[in-house]
C-alpha cells in the first residue's frame, strides 16, 4: 500500500520499519535541539512530516516498548489516532511517567506508527439488547485467571 507523505522540515525522517515483520514503523523527533520532559510532564514532539491516508485507514501512534519499559516514556493519550482526513504535521504527545527527567534528542526514535483499517458504524437503536453469557458484568467480572 502506498501512502502519500510530505516532509515539512528538511531534517524530517520518514517512519521506518526496523525489521521485516514489524507491524509498527518507528517515528523520530524532528527537533533542532534536545528537549527535556520533566517527571510527570508531557510535551508534543514534532515529527516534521504529514501524511494523506486513504479513506477507511488510520495511523495509530503507539509507545516504543523499550522507552516505556526502561524510562516510563509513552504517548500521553495511550494510542494517538491520525485520521484519514488530517493533513497537518504528525506530532507525538509524550508523557514522562517516571520520577526522572527524560531528554528527547534530535532524530531519536520516540514512538511507533501502525497503519490499520477501521469501520464506520451506523447506530441501530433498539429497545433491548440481545442477551450474552457475560450480561452486564463489568470491570473484573471475568476474573483474573
Amino acid at each position: 500500500m502506498k501512502v502519500a507523505i510530505t516532509r515539512l522540515h528538511s531534517k524530517a525522517e520518514h517512519p521506518l520499519y526496523q525489521t521485516e515483520y514489524a507491524a509498527g514503523m518507528d517515528v523520530t523527533a524532528c527537533i533542532d535541539q534536545p528537549l527535556t520532559i520533566a517527571p510527570h510532564e508531557r510535551a508534543v514532539i514534532p515529527t516534521g512530516f504529514a501524511i494523506a491516508l486513504p479513506p477507511g485507514y488510520e495511523a495509530q501512534i503507539r509507545a516504543r516498548s523499550g522507552m516505556a519499559a526502561k524510562y516510563g516514556i509513552m504517548p500521553a493519550n495511550g494510542v494517538g489516532t491520525i485520521d484519514a482526513d488530517y493533513r497537518g504535521e504528525v506530532g507525538v504527545i509524550l508523557l514522562n511517567t517516571s520520577n526522572e527527567a527524560f531528554t528527547v534528542e534530535p532524530g531519536m526514535r520516540i514512538a511507533q506508527m501502525v497503519v490499520t483499517t477501521y469501520e464506520t458504524v451506523e447506530w441501530d437503536e433498539v429497545e433491548v439488547l440481545t442477551e450474552s453469557k457475560r450480561g452486564t458484568g463489568g470491570y473484573g467480572s471475568t476474573g483474573t485467571n
